[in-house]
């Protein structure tokens, strides 16, 4: 897991306490990240102690509760360089909520899905424009600049497959009316199994 292996990386300058590393996280992969939760955090070093990929030790404190400092082992250093040694793989395959978004669409319609890709592509304009002001906000700061410039490019991709669905919006519709399953008849009830006659009607 990547937070667990940036962890070690972090614990790799030196011994920290949590509220330490917390901070360490956000201020080296800025705000686009979003921050991170101290909860899970704690979790996340509970397993790498168990692991065995770390160490803790209490730190007296004259006016505060004793600290729980982390440091990194011999086999947290081993782990980290694996895990560097690695490439990344991508999750997700061909799953996209969009397209089952216009799975449902394409059956109302071409109608529909074009007001679907039309407000999707209003959202997508709109993350840009932040994305760019962030991306001018943090020209300075190499690493948060470079995850702000992987956002943009992932939605100028989100916004080319827009383009795309939208020149197949019809195809995408009848392709749906050809493929809706033929209706169920309605079930019979015998008169054994509900006492009910049509003559009883009435």
């Amino acid at each position: 897991m990547a937070i667990q292996h940036a962890v070690l990386a972090l614990l790799s300058d030196g011994p920290c306490h949590g509220y330490q590393l917390r901070a360490a996280f956000e201020e080296a992969v800025g705000p686009s990240w979003g921050g991170l939760n101290i909860g899970h955090l704690y979790q996340v070093l509970d397993r790498l102690a168990r692991d065995g990929h770390v160490t803790s030790s209490l730190v007296p404190q004259t006016d505060r509760p004793d600290r729980r400092v982390y440091a990194l082992t011999p086999a947290g250093s081993t782990e980290l360089d694996r895990w560097l040694a690695e490439p990344v793989a991508r999750s997700g395959g061909f799953r996209d909520d969009l397209v089952l978004k216009l799975m449902a669409a394409a059956r109302h319609g071409e109608e529909t899905v074009l007001g679907v890709l039309q407000r999707q592509r209003t959202h997508e304009l709109g993350r840009l424009r932040g994305l760019d002001r962030l991306a001018r906000e943090q020209q300075e700061a190499p690493l948060v600049s470079l995850l702000v410039e992987a956002a943009r490019l992932h939605t100028k991709a989100d916004l080319e497959l827009l383009d795309r669905a939208e020149q197949r919006a019809d195809a995408l519709s009848r392709a749906a009316e050809a493929t809706r399953p033929a209706v169920a008849d309605p079930p019979t009830w015998s008169t054994a199994q509900t006492g009910y006659r049509s003559s009883d009607a009435p």
